[in-house]
């Protein structure tokens, strides 16, 4: 079957390759104007490569390995085209530092950590599931540790059009291919990728309408055994505990349209208010649930949004909103907050909703949102809090169920002065938490019946519950809700 479906891809490049044009190797009449505007889109998404070992697969004609041969110690640019690796030898063999090399991914044999990073473009797709999943476990090899892959694919269906007598391309969803990336692991099974970020190609968006054309940075990280409540990711964990789809659809019934957070829009106008937005200014929302927040701050203000999520669920629904929200202001990507890199001064604000209690080291974190901020900037965040120890067995239970990681209020402001903000506020909210959960049962009594028909008497019955278990760990003081707010100094002192 494998041999079979190399013969086919063959062929099918052997067609699109014989004059080595652009378009034909983006398979699209419009490549000129697409790669022109999507490469320094790409560019921008990879991390820092001074000095690095790279290896390009599928590097085609050579659109990316001058870029990064002029940054890396080192590129290695593999293409099973000999068309396509001849132009690249062309316009590139000049820089030193590259080694061309006509292979088939799938044979391709190379020395174990001998690669800082993988860059691929439009190769997964012309891979069938196993011979997806055995390269993968060679990538684990040949990366070291902590080393990063980047790739992009065609999702869904075909992007370019290019006319095509037969096209073997497989189309899979992003979904399929956090899976399949994500589950693999090394062949000692003690290494394995996790998500750093995985989004749109916005060119393909502006130009084509088109949402299916998705990129991804994934990074090796060490497996650990029941790191993650025996699934291999958190990202894994999330989406298939506490945010599978039904989960978050079930929860947005009770904040409202939109919203996967307490209050719903309520909370939400009251807290962007605070931070005086102006047109044009640049919003990153880390944790942004459904993207209910993002699409207010946009159409409210005129500000562009950057939604940032761990869960593929959250940000699947919210991709899908924005078809109908129409709001070309706001972006969205799967991305991990602790491992995503932008660059110093990238937005004016940064705001997060009931996240953070996911995040382990949060002074570390609230680092990374300091160097994301301009000079000047806000950050706003919300999230559960706890009360001082020792806490009710109750709430001790609940807390390890969820692998939250919790701190006072007063201890969560401290963190944040420490990373460097100023003029920190650091607000127990837990009085206006209780009164909103007492809002939020209401609604739900209130719509009993339309709920149960939307799902079941089984998750009325979990809401319910799990709205009255909250106020009674707020009642014991375990259970608290903090507001914060900071500045960057518009001046840093050295």
């Amino acid at each position: 079957m494998g041999e079979v479906t190399r013969q086919v891809m063959t062929q099918f490049w052997e067609e699109h390759s014989q004059n080595a044009t652009v378009e034909e190797m983006m398979l699209d009449s419009s490549a000129e104007l697409l790669s022109l505007e999507e490469k320094p889109e790409i560019i921008l998404l990879l991390p820092c490569l001074d000095g690095l070992s790279v290896l390009e697969l599928g590097a085609g004609m050579g659109r990316y390995t001058g870029h990064l041969a002029k940054l890396a110690s080192h590129v290695t640019a593999v293409d099973f085209m000999p068309n396509f690796i001849e132009k690249n030898r062309e316009d590139n063999g000049f820089r030193g530092n590259i080694t061309f090399l006509q292979a088939d991914v799938t044979n391709l044999d190379l020395p174990k950590e001998s690669f800082d990073f993988i860059f691929s473009n439009w190769l997964f797709m012309y891979l069938t599931d196993a011979e997806l999943v055995a390269l993968t476990q060679k990538l684990l090899a040949w990366l070291k540790p902590g080393g990063y892959l980047f790739f992009r694919e065609s999702c869904f269906f075909q992007s370019g059009d290019k006319e095509r007598t037969f096209n073997p391309t497989v189309y899979r969803t992003p979904a399929q291919y956090n899976l399949l990336l994500t589950s693999a692991t090394s062949v000692s099974g003690d290494s394995g990728f996790e998500i750093v970020m995985s989004r749109s190609v916005q060119t393909y968006i502006k130009i084509k309408k088109n949402q299916n054309q998705v990129c991804w940075l994934l990074q090796r990280v060490p497996r650990v055994p029941d790191g993650h409540k025996g699934y291999n990711t958190f990202q894994q964990f999330l989406d298939n505990q506490q945010y599978s789809r039904r989960g978050i659809l079930r929860y947005e019934k009770i904040f409202g349209e939109g919203f996967v957070s307490t209050g719903g829009l309520e909370t939400t106008k009251e807290f962007i208010s605070m931070l005086n937005l102006r047109p044009g200014q640049r919003v990153i929302d880390v944790g942004c649930g459904i993207g209910g927040g993002d699409f207010y701050m946009a159409k409210t203000y005129g500000v562009e949004v950057l939604g940032m999520d761990l869960s593929s669920n959250m940000v699947e629904i919210a991709m899908e909103r924005a078809f109908t929200e129409k709001t070309p202001l706001v972006q969205f990507e799967i991305g991990d907050a602790t491992r995503r890199c932008f660059s110093e001064g990238s937005f004016d604000v940064v705001y997060s909703r009931d996240t953070i209690l996911h995040i382990n080291d949060k002074e570390a974190l609230f680092r990374r949102f300091y160097s994301w901020i301009k000079p000047g900037g806000k950050l706003l965040i919300t999230d559960y809090c706890c009360g001082e120890r020792p806490w009710a067995p109750v709430f001790q239970e609940y807390v390890k169920q969820r692998g939250y990681i919790l701190y006072t209020p007063q201890e969560y402001g401290q963190f944040l002065e420490k990373a460097g903000f100023v003029n920190v506020q650091a607000q127990d909210r837990t009085e206006q938490f209780v009164n909103v959960l007492n809002t939020e049962l209401s609604r739900t009594r209130d719509i009993k019946q339309q709920f149960i028909e939307n799902f079941s008497e089984e998750d009325y019955k979990y809401i319910i519950d799990g709205w009255k278990e909250k106020q009674h760990r707020c009642s014991l003081g375990d259970q608290r809700w903090g507001l914060f707010y900071a500045e960057k100094p518009l001046e840093i002192l050295s």
